[in-house]
């Protein structure tokens, strides 16, 4: 079975070399620019009964921020899909705030491939 990706990032440059990476070993992948757009795909997705092995999103975005989108995903009925930030902060105050919101991994900018296909499998399959 195919598994879906939803990545949040808002930058264009940036969420391409995530989609081409990620399409390139296989994965489906949907994308939103920001929290408040990857909510109404999760919403959309909802409503589909589509089903979504994976996020991936950034923490500075424009509208929603990544640890706000965070605690909202886990409100919803993905609340048990696990979600990986990709982000350039790598304090340890953010990635507490990630972490108790429910992120499930922290990966930093910029990513190498192998990196990011590792925590993915590593994430997937643990579930």
């Amino acid at each position: 079975m195919e598994k879906n990706i939803l990545i949040v990032e808002d930058s264009p440059t940036m969420r391409s070399s995530v989609s081409f990476c990620l399409r390139n070993a296989g994965y489906r992948v949907a994308e939103a620019i920001d929290g408040k757009d990857a909510l109404k795909k999760l919403q959309s997705m909802n409503d589909k009964s589509e089903p979504l092995s994976l996020i991936i999103t950034d923490i500075n975005m424009p509208q929603m921020d990544g640890i706000t989108f965070i605690s909202e995903v886990k409100e919803t009925d993905f609340k048990f899909v696990p979600i990986l930030v990709l982000t350039t902060e790598s304090e340890e105050s953010v990635i507490k705030k990630g972490r108790d919101a429910g992120a499930s991994g922290w990966l930093l900018k910029p990513f190498q491939p192998e990196q990011l296909l590792w925590a993915v499998k590593k994430v997937i399959w643990t579930k």
